[in-house]
C-alpha cells in the first residue's frame, strides 16, 4: 500500500514556544515523527513536512529530510483547519505525480508513538475497504457512564450517559479519546468532508504511556521525565 505521510509543523506555538524544534531528550521534537515514518517504511519522497517556518524546514533538512513543499501563510494561522492543511499537501503531491492509497497524518506532538503503531493502524485500514479513517485512541481519562457529569437546568450535576448506577469504573462501557498520534485517512473521504463528519472511523488503541500529546509546559516536563527515567514504552 502506498501511503502519503504528512507531518504538520507550523511555526507559531503559544503553549510551548518553538515546540516543533525544541529539544526533547537531546533531539528536536520533529525528529521523532520523521524517524517513526521512516521506520514504518516510508521513503523520504513520501514524507511531507507541512510547515511555514524556515527554521523548522532547516531543522528537518539537518535530519536528512528534504522539504520542497511549503505551507501557504493562509494555512499557518491559529484558525486554519486540519482538513485544509491536509488537502493542500495532497494537492502538492498530486501535482508531483505521487500516487497514494491513504494519507497518514503524524502530529509532531506525539513523540512516543512508534513505527509499530503506524503499521498497526495501516493494517486496520487495509482490512476495511469501507473505512474513512483509522485513528489512534487511548482509554479516556473520564468515562461518561461513570465519572463524567453535566449540569442540569437546576444547576445540579447528573451523569453524562446512562443511569449512573455503575459502582466500579471497570464495569462501565469503555470510552476512548483521540490521542493525536496516528490518523490513517482515505483520500476520497477527506476530499468530500471533514474528519469530524466521517461516518466510519475505526480505532487503533494505544496505551496511555505512548499517548502523551505535548500541548503544555507540564506535558513537556512529563515527557522529559519519561525519557530521563527510561520509562518502558
Amino acid at each position: 500500500m502506498n501511503c502519503l505521510y504528512i507531518i504538520p509543523a507550523r511555526g507559531g506555538s503559544k503553549g510551548i514556544p518553538k515546540k516543533n524544534i525544541k529539544e526533547l531528550g537531546g533531539r528536536p521534537l520533529i525528529a521523532y515523527s520523521i524517524d517513526a515514518a521512516r521506520e514504518a517504511g516510508a521513503d523520504d519522497e513520501r514524507i511531507i513536512l507541512s510547515t511555514d517556518s524556515s527554521e523548522i524546514a532547516l531543522t528537518a533538512r539537518r535530519l536528512g529530510l528534504d522539504v520542497p513543499y511549503r505551507r501557504p501563510a493562509a494555512l499557518a494561522t491559529d484558525t486554519a483547519g486540519s482538513r485544509e492543511v491536509i488537502l493542500d499537501a495532497m494537492a502538492w503531491a498530486d501535482r508531483r505525480g505521487i500516487a497514494y492509497d491513504c494519507v497518514v497524518l503524524l502530529q509532531p506532538t506525539s513523540p512516543f508513538r512508534t513505527a509499530d503503531d503506524i503499521r498497526a493502524a495501516i493494517d486496520i485500514y487495509r482490512t476495511d475497504p469501507g473505512v474513512d479513517m483509522v485513528v489512534s485512541v487511548t482509554e479516556a481519562a473520564s468515562n461518561p457512564y461513570y465519572n463524567c457529569f453535566e449540569t442540569a437546568a437546576d444547576g445540579c450535576l447528573h451523569i453524562s450517559k446512562g443511569d449512573g448506577l455503575y459502582a466500579r469504573r471497570q464495569d462501565a462501557p469503555p470510552a476512548w479519546e483521540y490521542n493525536g498520534a496516528v490518523y490513517v485517512i482515505r483520500p476520497e473521504s477527506i476530499r468530500r468532508m471533514s474528519m469530524g463528519s466521517f461516518p466510519r472511523r475505526r480505532p487503533y488503541v494505544m496505551p496511555r504511556e505512548r499517548s502523551l500529546d505535548l500541548d503544555t509546559p507540564m506535558d513537556w516536563l512529563v515527557a522529559e521525565a519519561m525519557i530521563k527515567n527510561q520509562m518502558p514504552l
